[in-house]
């Protein structure tokens, strides 16, 4: 009643002029605008005399992107090419220029520039590509590093390398999917759990500064993404299947075992980290597995799956220090099969990375599977949906998305406090609808870990919200929850709460992995 009665409110006293209000919600286009640089489907045109369109023949299936200055894009596509791009961040961007650097790679998923030289990852190892005669054509291809096995199977997928806060360059790779005939003999047997792949396969590794690779963590299914957050700390993306209940994104450490048992085969390689694992218990809701596997840790973010998302690929952080608007130092996460991306806050709490994510913009042109950020803030979206279908009008491309300088109302960040969450806003909150409890509701639920594809969401528990305090700014709310359960994913839904404008929240569902419930209450 008290809700209905503030909507009330809001509305007969009408919203300033030049304002966004309740008889005009707010749509993402508002406040991010997608421009295309070059989709399948997109004719390029130009009056510019001395301009050339992109080969007729250039699939731009953007596996990876490196930023060059303000001006010059690389991308590597999954033929394994290298071009660079002039002109990207025109807007519109109709006089791109195109020019191609390399060729003859084995479908690399990822590019760097560092030291005046291209890094990507091919199948098979870590290759060093460089113009040594300075005519504008690679003319040195370097292997860096290798090591990890390839049986030959399709989905045997390498992807990177990144870079870390300390200078490491970290690959992940997949895992294949029933290994079988000649693909065997290239395998590793591990005979106590049974289990079968290539070599490293379905592991994380490092490079060193000094040349080392380094098998750090495992676990992994399909680990298409790949980022550092500000602190330097490396995560990947996993992507729902066998043994992997939903998508989700892990903080990479030693020794960490994450999901999948069949990249254990090479357990007992020399250098692995994990060791001792004899048994994997299947058939159980995920907190109890990882209460009976020591070395499993639980992903930093759950992604419930179609609520945000169903394929996660790559991860950018946003190191626009505010040029691409309020979300300055979180990390987005490209979506390859809705053709969108997602934004992810991450906390630490008790020496566990947790956090939640939030829908931010779809509508791309096709599956998102790489990302990049400009000088500018804006963002980079690389496209392919080769191999899979996706949402979108395109099959593959370059798109650029742009903050129009309109703060979007959004849940900006969602914190644990020991009863509950404190909510931080993008812009001030009516006091009405966000002191009222009615204008949330809050759910929990985990998963099944099994060897069967994906999960259900399993012992789903509505959660009472007995409090909502909101502070003297209105930027934040303090919300009082009954049941916190450590392990779990706590959904939330604030779609009753509106702005001081009379604005309803841009997307008003959070999903908050809760790994560790905070023991002190925040001063």
């Amino acid at each position: 009643m008290v809700r209905r009665l503030a909507l009330l409110i809001i509305m007969a006293t009408g919203i300033a002029a030049g304002e966004v209000g309740l008889a005009q919600n707010p749509v993402e286009n508002d406040f991010y605008k997608l421009i295309s640089v070059h989709t399948s489907k997109s004719a390029q045109n130009s009056r510019a005399a001395n301009w050339k369109p992109a080969p007729e023949d250039l699939a731009l299936e953007v596996s990876g992107i490196a930023v060059l200055d303000d001006d010059r894009v690389a991308v590597v596509i999954r033929k394994g090419e290298i071009w660079i791009l002039k002109g990207v961040f025109d807007d519109p961007p109709t006089n791109v220029e195109y020019h191609q650097f390399a060729a003859g790679l084995h479908e690399p998923l990822g590019l760097i520039w560092q030291d005046e030289a291209f890094y990507t990852v091919q199948r098979t190892e870590l290759t060093r590509i460089r113009d040594t005669s300075g005519d504008g054509l690679a003319d040195q291809y370097s292997t860096i590093t290798k090591g990890w096995g390839v049986t030959g199977h399709y989905h045997e997928y390498a992807y990177g390398p990144e870079l870390d806060g300390e200078g490491n360059l970290w690959l992940t790779l997949n895992i294949g999917l029933g290994l079988r005939g000649d693909q065997l003999k290239r395998a590793i047997h591990e005979p106590i759990l049974n289990v079968t792949q290539g070599r490293w396969r379905g592991w994380g590794m490092k490079l060193t500064p000094d040349g080392e690779l380094i098998p750090v963590c495992a676990g992994m299914r399909s680990p298409s993404g790949l980022g550092a957050n500000q602190e330097g700390d490396m995560f990947y993306t996993d992507q729902q299947g066998n043994w992997v209940a939903t998508n989700s994104l892990h903080h990479m450490r030693d020794g960490a075992f994450y999901h999948h048992p069949e990249a254990l085969a090479s357990m007992n390689l020399p250098g692995s980290p994990i060791d001792e694992i004899t048994a994997i218990p299947e058939g159980v809701p995920f907190p109890e597995a990882v209460q009976r596997l020591p070395q499993m840790r639980p992903p930093a973010v759950w992604f419930p799956y179609k609520k945000v998302g169903q394929s996660p690929t790559d991860i950018l952080l946003d190191a626009s220090d505010g040029k691409f608007g309020p979300f300055s130092g979180q990390l987005f996460v490209g979506e390859f099969t809705l053709s969108s991306v997602h934004r992810v806050f991450l906390e630490k709490v008790d020496g566990e990375y947790q956090g939640a994510v939030f829908p931010f913009r779809s509508g791309f042109a096709s599956a998102v599977l790489r990302l990049g950020q400009g000088a500018d803030g804006s963002m980079l979206a690389g496209l392919s949906n080769r191999g899979w279908s996706s949402l979108g009008t395109a099959s593959y491309g370059l798109q650029r998305l742009v903050w129009t300088g309109q703060t979007p109302f959004e849940i900006q960040e969602m914190r644990a406090l020991p009863d509950g969450f404190d909510l931080k806003f993008t812009r001030p909150v009516d006091l009405m609808t966000a002191s009222d409890v009615a204008s949330y509701a809050m759910t929990s639920h985990t998963y099944l870990y099994h060897g069967a594809y994906g999960s259900d969401e399993i012992q789903k528990q509505d959660l009472e919200i007995t409090k909502a305090q909101v502070s003297e700014d209105g930027l934040s709310v303090r919300l009082t929850v009954s049941g916190l359960r450590k392990l779990f994913v706590h959904e939330l839904r604030a779609e009753g709460i509106r702005s001081r404008k009379g604005d309803p929240l841009l997307h008003p569902d959070a999903y908050y992995t809760l790994n560790k419930v905070p023991q002190s209450k925040a001063p």
